[in-house]
């Protein structure tokens, strides 16, 4: 039923929010105090196995193998530990969330070793120098499709530090496209033959981007001091996408920064190593500080994508998606009918009011239809485990409204996934007044790419100060597999 605006009908039912990772703002209807969460452990793997430490090279985090806490177990400065990665991960280490280590062997997944993949969430390939052998390149495409992140940093055309033939364009290319387990391009991308001399690539404009707008500060521009850039090529995969770009360059050539999806992991490429090089390291090496380099904000870019790359981490074994999955509907009192249980809400927006109508049941999710300028939130907490390869995300939506535009968008619902600190991921979709109809429609989409995280659901309704649209919600599910 269409009208102008409504009465609040508030909900006297305690949020029962299980596990709710959103920010403080989300919270606007009363509820108790959540107990907090413990602290969650990413676990990231450093190879130093692949002559990262060949001619002047220096790409550890510390000389302390594979444990860095062995240096200095409490560094607070990037030389309490010995590397030109120091910076990198003295920053991650005073954060309490991470537990970092360093490969010097064979890159295996599903093995017994300490350093094997499955142990940890994300690795670093900071410009390999040696090719990767067969097993190798099987155990890093595995471990990523199955819910790993993948950071791949190579340097220019030419680097070959320990003049074996191959340099870590060559190297990370072959990895890429002649593995056993997907050499259709997975990743969306091809590396550059280019030797860049210099350029402070800029990033692109989006503001919902965790990368560029990350925990660890905004980034703004990269620094190519031999460098090299990558090709994308998305009709291979769409999920692949450009965050930094050379001069003059945009779209699918040029790009300096990029990230992609593959299976249930992230993939990052940084085409230089120069911006990772903090300046600091073992003596008798060739140095460049470009962590600190004052024309562009190489911390934060390197900072926000690992952190993006673990994900929500874990902190107990299983990681780089080993872990199993059993077919499920993921969502708490999915059809609204408990009344606010699970769920957190604006005062008034799970409601059995027959001012609307539900599509199955008595209870339903109305934001707003206030005819008033209002903000309504309906968001749910949700861990997608890692070995699931299928996360469908459903609900049906009904739009009716008293503006009579069929141009303007002046009332908007948006449908986003944020993470544990409340920043967004994704907007799934945005829909409007515009959208309005008779009935309900079933609205689809894949969440999949965050397999192996715990993320917050999220429709945001927004509504102008006169003429009401009312978004109303049921039936809600996340089914994996």
């Amino acid at each position: 039923m269409l009208t102008r605006s409504r009465t609040r009908h508030r909900l006297t039912t305690a949020l029962a929010v299980f596990g709710l990772l959103g920010t403080g703002a989300a919270l606007q209807a009363t509820a108790g105090a959540t107990p907090a969460r413990a602290a969650t452990t990413h676990r990231v793997l450093f190879d130093d196995g692949h002559a990262e430490e060949a001619g002047n090279a220096d790409w550890i985090i510390s000389t302390s193998k594979p444990d860095p806490l062995g240096q200095d177990s409490t560094p607070s400065a990037e030389t309490d530990w010995t590397g030109a990665l120091s910076s990198w991960g003295v920053a991650l280490q005073k954060t309490g969330s991470y537990s970092l280590k360093t490969a010097t062997s064979a890159l295996t997944y599903g093995g017994s070793s300490s350093t094997d993949l499955s142990n940890f969430d994300t690795l670093v390939l900071p410009e390999p120098n040696t090719l990767f052998t067969t097993a190798e390149k099987t155990a890093i495409m595995t471990f990523v499709k199955n819910g790993g992140g993948l950071f791949m940093i190579s340097d220019h055309t030419g680097a070959d530090r320990n003049n074996d033939g191959y340099d870590a364009v060559e190297i990370l290319n072959d990895l890429m496209t002649n593995n056993s387990v997907d050499s259709t391009d997975p990743f969306g991308f091809s590396i550059d033959s280019l030797s860049i001399s210099s350029d402070y690539p800029s990033a692109i404009s989006d503001s919902t981007d965790p990368v560029l707008h990350g925990s660890f500060g905004t980034v703004s521009k990269s620094l190519i001091a031999s460098g090299t850039t990558a090709t994308l090529k998305p009709a291979d995969n769409s999920a692949v996408k450009g965050l930094l770009y050379r001069t003059g360059y945009s779209g699918n050539t040029g790009a300096f920064f990029l990230t992609s999806t593959f299976g249930s992991g992230r993939v990052a490429f940084w085409g230089d190593s120069s911006p990772i090089d903090d300046g600091t390291g073992q003596s008798g090496n060739t140095l460049y500080d470009g962590w600190n380099d004052s024309g562009a904000t190489n911390a934060a870019l390197a900072l926000n994508a690992t952190a993006w790359l673990a994900g929500a981490g874990s902190s107990s074994g299983g990681g780089g998606g080993s872990g199993t999955c059993t077919a499920a509907q993921l969502l708490g009192n999915n059809g609204f009918e408990s009344g606010s249980t699970t769920w957190s809400a604006s005062s008034g927006v799970i409601t059995n009011s027959t001012s609307e109508s539900a599509r199955t049941g008595s209870y339903y999710a109305w934001l707003d239809g206030y005819g008033s300028a209002t903000t309504d939130t309906l968001s749910q907490s949700v861990t997608i485990p890692s070995g699931c390869t299928t996360a469908a995300l459903s609900f049906y939506l009904h739009v009716d409204t008293a503006e009579t535009s069929t141009s303007t968008a002046y009332d908007t619902l948006k449908v986003q996934v944020l993470n544990s600190s409340g920043t967004v991921l994704g907007t799934l979709a945005t829909y409007s007044n515009l959208n309005a109809a008779s009935g309900y429609t079933q609205r689809s989409f894949s969440l999949a790419s965050y397999a192996g995280q715990t993320v917050t659901l999220k429709f945001t309704g927004t509504e102008g100060s006169t003429l009401q649209t009312s978004f109303v919600i049921d039936d809600t599910a996340l089914n994996v597999s």
